[in-house]
């Protein structure tokens, strides 16, 4: 037993080397992570090929699947180039082979398939087995000469045979078919392009080989992917080019076609790589969920003749409007363009010069290497067919020696002593036949040889001048481009900015409720038919048990809102901000949109897109302070609020209105007085500051309103049990303030007290609102134009208990 047990090697220890494990686990990493970056993942930069593509080329070149020849079945490629060159899993090779069949994958495809290989659906391709493959005509143009020894070989995995490193590349396949992957600790993501436009840009810079990125960039506009569709702007295309990287933004191409009363948008082009079937799923949903409104139908009418997504719109659906919410949610896709690739083995981001330059360097290391090839073979040839004319010019003594000879080496011996042959040429001359000392074989020979030296004459000069090899490089790059070159698909258009939530909103007229315990919603105007005077009005709001209506007012979607409250401080939102609801509608809580304190309501609204320089905010507090404050001081609001006006202690804001230089303002109190003076009595003071005395008050009175007083206008007023009249504004004579002011309207048990005053024509709609949620418009023209101190007429016919609670005036515009 002992005997069988080995015995310990005394050198053994002195063999072993202690490493840290950290230093060994790092050293490992690092060589598997180069093993991955140079061997798998990412692109040499002179052919634009990773190993497994330039192998499937290589196998099928070597098996003659050349664009001439039949197809051959996708395993035996696939089969071929696993066991030949790439000992990795079929899976891999084949899904790399199905790629680079795809049209809607590489720009220029190197393979010729037949048979499903996939789809914009996301379908995968079918078995290998049921397809069939060969090269399509440019892919032999990345394999042209390549047995001329215009690159190097290396041994394959099992040093059975050998295989190229890099393909000859007859074009810049880096940039015309582009290349992703994802290697160990960094990615690349170079896109596709125009084949004419990056062989116009390569020979740009072989002729101006000191230009710049933007130079090339008249040449090469963007990547032009294979899907077609639309890149937005220009910025990120020129980050790309200058720097490696860049976020390039795609945008679907569509059309907007009518159909009767009704409009369609139609897709016809996809972003590069998005998934055609996902889309339509995508859109569904967001129809489904409320997301994208205005749609009645969606189809899917692709066929082989290319993609068509058609999305149905309702009747009267606003079709810029779904088409901004589409591009938002939908029809852009962003490609992060990463430029990296393998140069001498190392990885590096690259600009569009850098890209073109090392292309350049390979392609006249190729050129250079095959003149020198034909070179030397036309060399051989021409000193073959120098022997054999001088064998010609002497075929008896030539013949006579042949047949003296005791054998070929004897031959060949006598041949080298009379005529000074070389071995080569002896041997040639030996090995001739008689028949090729016919005086026609002799013309023939001597019109080779002519076009032999002619040869080597050219070549001498391309590999003697670099002009003449650039020269050689321009013309096939030509070559190259006649015979491939296509039209740009992808259009390249103005960034007008993104899409944002404005541009989703249409553009429209509506009406903003608000309540005393600060809910808010906003409803369409149209929704709101003018009736006659004296009606009760729709619903136009659900309250909560003890809420009543304090506010409503008409705005555009894209006005901003300034809410000021009774506490003196103002707030800034945009009316698309406010829910839109239906009538019947509680609306949503103010507090989530506007940070109120407790016992903080809003008590007038200004709705105004933009506020000049020329115009001010004049507001009115409930005991008759009134002061003007130039719109220029609102312009930053904070979230949180600002403070508009300074109060006396149990003062309220009241109401607020744009003003500008000219005329007069009029406040109009709840016991139905008004006053009118002119507007710089007022004079114009800052946010803080408290303003001046506009009307005196007596008893209970307070201050119901506040407009700016002209003459082409009417004082429209209305009471809180829904009375109201117009009087013509000039019936109010211009006083001094802070005087009690002359009588507007009665107030006594019927009308009750003045809810509010506005201006307004015969041409407008008057709205108002009840407290406890009805609403109703009606012509101003229907309210009869009566004198001051006046009972007025019905406006609306309230429920007892009811009060009218605020009223806006929509323009006749409107």
């Amino acid at each position: 037993m002992s005997s069988d047990i080995p015995q310990s090697n005394p050198n053994t220890a002195a063999d072993i080397e202690a490493v840290r494990i950290e230093d060994e686990m790092e050293q490992s990493y690092i060589d598997y992570a180069m093993s991955v970056i140079a061997g798998r993942a990412l692109p040499d930069v002179r052919d634009g090929l990773k190993p497994v593509h330039r192998r499937i080329l290589y196998a099928m070149h070597e098996e003659g699947v050349t664009s001439g020849s039949g197809h051959r079945k996708s395993s035996s490629v696939v089969g071929d180039t696993m066991g030949d060159y790439h000992p990795h899993g079929d899976s891999a090779i084949y899904d790399a082979l199905a790629r680079m069949a795809q049209d809607f994958s590489l720009r220029a495809p190197l393979v010729d398939g037949q048979g499903n290989f996939g789809s914009v659906d996301g379908d995968p391709p079918a078995a290998m087995r049921y397809t069939e493959a060969r090269m399509s005509p440019i892919a032999e143009e990345l394999l042209a000469d390549l047995g001329k020894d215009t690159v190097d070989f290396q041994p394959n995995y099992d040093d059975r045979l050998e295989e190229p490193g890099v393909l000859p590349s007859a074009y810049p396949n880096l940039l015309v078919n582009g290349s992703s992957g994802i290697a160990v600790g960094m990615s690349t993501n170079v896109p596709p392009h125009n084949l004419g436009e990056v062989i116009d840009a390569t020979i740009h810079l072989i002729e101006n080989p000191d230009c710049v990125v933007e130079d090339l960039m008249e040449y090469v506009k963007g990547p032009d992917f294979p899907t077609g569709a639309e890149i937005v702007g220009r910025e990120a295309i020129h980050s790309a080019y200058t720097t490696g990287r860049g976020r390039v933004r795609m945008r679907a191409s569509y059309e907007i076609e009518e159909m009767g009363d009704r409009e369609r948008i139609v897709i016809t082009e996809l972003p590069y790589q998005q998934n055609k079937a996902k889309l339509v799923e995508h859109i569904a949903d967001l129809v489904n969920d409320g997301t994208l409104e205005g749609v009645s139908d969606l189809r899917d009418e692709s066929d082989r003749d290319g993609i068509r997504i058609v999305v149905e719109l309702k009747r009267g659906a606003l079709t810029d409007v779904v088409e901004n919410q589409l591009l938002e949610h939908c029809l852009e896709k962003t490609f992060g363009v990463i430029n990296l690739a393998l140069v001498d083995g190392e990885p590096q981001v690259l600009d569009l010069k850098e890209l073109l330059s090392h292309y350049l360097d390979h392609r006249r290391e190729v050129v250079r290497r095959r003149s020198q090839h034909d070179l030397d073979e036309a060399e051989e040839r021409a000193h073959i067919l120098e022997g054999r004319l001088t064998a010609l010019s002497n075929a008896d003594d030539v013949v006579e020696r042949i047949q003296e000879a005791a054998d070929r080496d004897a031959a060949k011996a006598a041949l080298r002593e009379a005529y000074d042959f070389s071995e080569r040429q002896a041997d040639h001359i030996v090995r001739m036949q008689l028949g090729s000392l016919t005086a026609l074989e002799a013309e023939e020979i001597e019109a080779e040889y002519e076009d032999v030296e002619a040869e080597i004459e050219r070549l001498e000069t391309i590999l003697g001048s670099d002009a003449e090899l650039d020269r050689v490089i321009t013309e096939e790059l030509r070559e190259v481009q006649d015979e491939y070159a296509d039209d740009r698909r992808t259009r390249i258009v103005e960034d007008y900015g993104t899409v944002t939530r404005e541009d989703l909103i249409p553009d429209e007229e509506v009406i903003v409720v608000m309540t005393e315990n600060d809910y808010i919603k906003r409803m369409p105007a149209s929704e709101f038919d003018a009736q006659g005077r004296g009606g009760k009005g729709i619903i136009g709001t659900k309250l909560k048990d003890g809420d009543r209506v304090s506010a409503v007012f008409r705005a555009n979607t894209h006005d901003y809102l300034l809410s000021f409250t009774n506490q003196g401080y103002v707030y800034r939102l945009k009316v698309y901000e406010v829910p839109e609801m239906g009538r019947t509608a509680r609306g949503k809580s103010a507090i989530n949109l506007v940070d109120l304190d407790d016992g903080e309501d809003i008590t007038a609204v200004v709705a105004t897109d933009d506020l000049g320089e020329e115009e001010c905010l004049t507001m009115v507090t409930r005991e008759g302070y009134v002061k003007r404050t130039c719109a220029t001081d609102f312009e930053n609001i904070h979230s949180n609020g600002l403070i508009a006006t300074r109060l006396e202690e149990g003062d309220e804001l009241v109401d607020v209105e744009v003003t500008d230089d000219d005329g007069d303002l009029l406040i109009a109190t709840q016991q139905g007085m008004a006053i009118r003076f002119p507007k710089d009595e007022a004079r114009e003071m800052g946010r803080s500051a408290r303003g001046v005395n506009g009307i005196k008050l007596t008893g209970d009175d307070a201050v119901a309103g506040l407009v700016a007083a002209s003459d082409d206008t009417d004082l429209l007023t209305v009471t809180e049990n829904g009375y109201g009249k117009r009087t013509p504004m000039g019936e109010y004579r211009t006083q001094s303030r802070y005087g009690k002011g002359l009588k507007d309207i009665k107030t006594n048990e019927r009308n009750g007290r003045v809810c509010t005053v506005e201006t307004a024509t015969a041409d407008d709609d008057l709205v108002v609102m009840s407290e406890g949620g009805q609403i109703m418009r009606t012509r101003v023209g229907d309210i009869s134009t009566v004198g001051r101190n006046t009972m007025g007429v019905t406006v609306m016919d309230l429920d007892a208990g009811d009060h009218v609670a605020c009223v806006d005036v929509l323009s006749g515009s409107d």
